[in-house]
């Protein structure tokens, strides 16, 4: 029998996203069977402890008859239980430094870690994920601080919308002054925010175009990666090549930095890769972009002035354009850049339930058969040993 443990979120701030919704838990206790789900009670969740148990879900402090514990953000240290199985955001993957101590947690507590952000199709497309939903909350971000910039719309927070479908209606009349925007990537970060462009009647644009001329509405132009990296020697891209060896690979997107005003950006990044563009770019008197919205939010990443996250209460810092030091927003002679590690948790409820179909349609079935190739490749431990596909962890994990 799989007994699925929702854990209560510990990190600081609080998470307030779920893996499952109420709806979903009785849905997968009622029509499949041996699945049997635990709740452990939670004053943050978007979700009430009162919704789960009008679903009839068992809600209890105590998970140890669990062997699969679900949760969103990393499990501070204090919380992991011993010899489990989890699945969570753990960004451990790129050895990030602030979270080696909960890798040597979980390697002393032997505990089998599964990460959501590594559970990909066999072409390393992302299966699971916030993705659309950081998307569409960063691009209207992005939108309200460029509106803020320039004085020329107005839009509100988020936050102040109950839900995806009550968001859409502010944008009802909104009328956009003739603005230049590029969106990077091709993931549901990128969709999300092609999502927010579409709504607010933003009209497409190819990349030649979107170079050569000014235009009287507002555009953007959707940069894939043939648009943005070329081989240093050929001059082509092979999309598995790049990510195999992305140091071979050479950025091309500055034309767009003297041709943009605002930056939207979706794309992954890992250290061996090429920036969208330089510090030094940042300098130059041409550079056009008054406002980024660096969705997948690296800092110091492929947006070099992404100086590191604001929070959900406080999205939008500024960058001075000569000394690159953080600066308030909205300043002559700066950068508005918009980088928030959560955004998703601004549309919680409609986040949730888009992450939990997901789980129950591409991980959760082969959970219950016992394991599959797709699993495996997202075991980054198993037992407290990293498994094959992360070894190259070793010099971190122990």
């Amino acid at each position: 029998m799989l007994v699925i443990g929702l854990i209560r979120e510990g990190k600081v701030p609080a998470d307030n996203r779920v893996a499952l919704t109420p709806p979903q838990c009785k849905w997968l206790q009622e029509h499949v069977n041996g699945v049997k789900i635990i709740v452990q009670p939670s004053a943050t969740r978007c979700f009430s402890d009162a919704e789960y148990e009008r679903a009839g879900v068992d809600l209890r402090e105590d998970l140890s008859e669990c062997n699969l514990l679900l949760g969103i953000k990393e499990v501070p240290v204090s919380m992991l239980l011993d010899g489990k199985q989890y699945m969570f955001f753990s960004h451990t993957r790129k050895k990030q430094p602030y979270n080696q101590k909960l890798m040597h947690a979980m390697v002393e507590k032997k505990i089998t870690l599964i990460d959501y952000e590594s559970l990909v199709h066999e072409d390393g497309q992302r299966i699971i994920g916030f993705g659309f939903f950081a998307g569409i909350v960063g691009a209207h971000n992005g939108m309200m601080a460029y509106g803020n910039r320039t004085r020329s719309f107005k839009l509100g927070r988020v936050g102040e919308s109950n839900d995806y479908r009550n968001l859409i209606h502010t944008y009802f009349g909104l009328k956009l002054p003739n603005v230049k925007i590029a969106v990077t990537g091709n993931g549901r970060v990128a969709h999300g925010i092609l999502e927010i462009m579409n709504l607010m009647d933003v009209r497409e644009v190819e990349p030649k175009e979107f170079l050569m001329q000014e235009y009287t509405y507002p555009v953007y132009v959707h940069l894939k990666g043939s648009d943005l990296y070329m081989h240093k020697e050929r001059g082509d891209y092979f999309r598995e090549e790049f990510r195999e060896k992305p140091e071979e690979y050479v950025c091309i997107f500055e034309p767009y930095c003297y041709q943009a005003d605002i930056l939207m950006n979706g794309i992954f990044w890992d250290v061996n890769m090429p920036r969208l563009f330089s510090m030094a770019t940042l300098k130059n008197p041409e550079f056009r972009i008054k406002t980024i919205a660096d969705v997948t939010d690296d800092a110091h990443g492929s947006v070099p002035c992404n100086l590191g996250d604001g929070t959900i209460d406080d999205p939008v810092y500024g960058v001075d354009k000569m000394t690159g030091e953080k600066t308030a927003p909205y300043i002559e002679n700066s950068v508005d850049v918009m980088a928030v590690g959560n955004l998703p948790n601004e549309l919680p409820k409609d986040a949730s339930r888009y992450f939990g179909e997901q789980l129950i349609k591409y991980v959760l079935e082969d959970v219950m058969k016992g394991g599959s190739k797709t699993l495996d490749r997202a075991t980054i431990l198993r037992d407290g040993k990293l498994t094959e596909h992360f070894e190259y962890l070793a010099d971190y994990a122990y």
